[in-house]
């Protein structure tokens, strides 16, 4: 029969056999997952690539894009400025005469208003 020092000894060496046992599952667990993260990792690298250069293209894109909205803007300005200037223009060409001619004919009819016999019940007065 076994003695106490080896049966303790197959105790120790049965747990031993169960904990390395358990070790090369989780090692074996983690060099696949290992594997998959570096096959990931590399895909995704192939891809980042192609991606950042359609970015970088479209930013460009996009830079150009905008200095042309920005020369459209300020030829607006330039335009809006231009027609207020010529809004004026006309406003004081045609409001001008107007005012006179009103004024004119205000005057006018004020003078044949007071030269005209004024009627009171159908006399002269």
């Amino acid at each position: 029969m076994l003695t106490a020092g080896e049966v303790a000894g197959l105790i120790v060496a049965v747990f031993w056999a169960i904990l390395v046992a358990f070790l090369a599952f989780v090692l074996v667990r983690l060099a696949r997952l290992l594997t998959e993260t570096t096959k990931m990792v590399s895909e995704l690298g192939e891809k980042v690539g192609p991606l950042l250069e359609d970015v970088s293209f479209t930013i460009n894109e996009t830079n150009r894009q905008l200095v042309a909205v920005e020369a459209i803007a300020e030829n607006m300005k330039h335009a809006s400025g231009d027609m207020a200037k010529l809004t004026g223009v006309a406003s004081s060409i045609v409001a001008t005469p107007l005012v006179k001619i009103s004024s004119i004919a205000h005057g006018v009819k004020a003078a044949l208003t007071r030269r005209r016999p004024r009627m009171i019940g159908g006399r002269k007065s």
